[in-house]
């Protein structure tokens, strides 16, 4: 099987949404709170089975830098100071893929848990 790589990685204008597309005619448009809140990084994901972290007040997160990782990923930044995930090709395609369902998973979560997708006004 060969190997599946991206030949475009393009960061809308408004810095909501990541174009991926690959060398097999596929093509996904990732948002920037999808990429945000399931994260590969250790923050999101702990450090082994049952520590991922639930995280809320996304849906208006941006795409601030995408960063080449050698030759199989790119870190992604976020405006709300968060960089550390390093997104692979599989990974990205993953997302691309069963993005709609990992997404749904993730509302239901936020549901059960009394999280909101909006970020929420501290108390003054």
């Amino acid at each position: 099987m060969s190997e599946i790589w991206p030949t475009e990685l393009r960061v809308s204008k408004d810095r909501h949404r990541l174009v991926v597309a690959f060398n097999d005619g596929a093509s996904f448009d990732l948002s920037a709170e999808m990429l945000r809140v399931l994260s590969p990084s250790a923050e999101v994901q702990g450090h082994g089975p049952g520590q991922r972290v639930t995280v809320p007040g996304k849906r208006n997160v941006q795409i601030i830098s995408v960063q080449p990782t050698g030759n199989y990923a790119v870190r992604i930044g976020f405006d709300d100071f968060h960089d550390t995930g390093i997104f692979t090709w599989s990974y990205l395609r993953e997302l691309g893929e069963k993005g709609g369902e990992l997404f749904g998973a993730y509302e239901q979560e936020l549901a059960e848990k009394g999280m909101s997708r909006d970020k929420t006004e501290k108390p003054r």
